[in-house]
């Protein structure tokens, strides 16, 4: 096996299938759309070099602009509300409470569930007629509260970005819970003579020893805003009056309902450096001697 290891040739050949379909799905779309951002191209006959336009396009309409914003939006939440949930309930669970195997399965379940299916369940809930959430605030007494929550720009945005929040805690969850069960138990062991309480271990000891798939979490859960896509087109399709727009939503109408494949494909070029830049922020801010 050593030896294996020692032959450049045989590592070559071991990793070339693997870094060739690498290239065919991620690096040469990546490419491709980079040349087709630099035309003004409707995806039929010969396009039209303009160089940088469409990115100046980019950065000076205003629903762009939105649709960035929103995605900011949706990563803060991700970052300040669905992280922390699913570190509270990882180390919950990793602390060995009674049906530990069944809550964890559970917690994960939404995450096996297509998101398609995610979507339309959750527009039934906040179905203005005849919704869960509407009727159980006219059950309680609340039915002034009872509205159309998707259909309203000042509610639609937030609603919408519940059922991902909701949908990935459970992902993240798993993530730390393996994190937390990696380490030792002689430390904690340790701290537990010291005479540590369960909330002293929890932030001196486990949180900082989780620090790498910390990172991890942080970066998936980053770059999943980004690239949000498939629940917010299906709850809200970007409305109402563009409120929910993201860039991945605003890049598919830009390319198939409207055919300018080069202000589409500058898009998703943005989403895919601005991807690129905030992993390697994370990385240089984790980044330990």
């Amino acid at each position: 096996m050593n030896t294996v290891f020692s032959n450049k040739t045989a590592i070559c050949l071991f990793v070339l299938p693997t870094l060739l379909i690498f290239c065919g799905i991620v690096l040469v779309p990546i490419v491709v759309s980079s040349y087709y951002s630099l035309l003004d191209w409707n995806g039929v006959g010969k396009g039209t070099f303009i160089g940088l336009q469409n990115y100046v396009e980019m950065f000076t309409d205003t629903r762009a602009l939105h649709a960035m914003k929103n995605s900011l939006l949706f990563a803060a939440a991700s970052v300040f509300i669905q992280l922390p949930i699913s570190l509270l309930l990882a180390l919950i669970l990793a602390s060995a409470v009674k049906g530990e195997g069944f809550y964890r399965t559970v917690y994960f379940i939404p995450v096996l569930i297509s998101t398609v299916v995610i979507a339309q369940l959750w527009s039934k809930i906040y179905n203005a007629d005849y919704g869960l959430l509407n009727t159980l605030l006219k059950e309680i007494g609340l039915s002034g509260w009872a509205q159309d929550w998707l259909g309203q720009k000042k509610t639609a945005l937030i609603f919408s970005f519940i059922p991902t929040l909701w949908q990935y805690i459970g992902y993240h969850m798993l993530l730390m819970y393996a994190g937390a069960k990696s380490i030792s138990q002689d430390i904690f062991e340790a701290a537990k003579i010291d005479g540590a309480s369960r909330v002293r271990t929890a932030i001196s000891i486990t949180i900082p020893l989780m620090r790498p798939i910390l990172k991890v979490c942080l970066v998936f859960s980053i770059i999943g805003a980004f690239k949000v896509f498939d629940l917010v087109y299906v709850l809200t399709g970007g409305g109402p009056f563009f409120s929910t727009e993201v860039p991945s939503t605003l890049m598919y109408t830009t390319i198939f309902d409207t055919y300018r494949y080069g202000y589409g494909s500058a898009i998703s070029v943005f989403i895919i450096v601005e991807c690129l830049v905030f992993t390697v922020l994370i990385n240089r801010f984790f980044k330990t001697e």
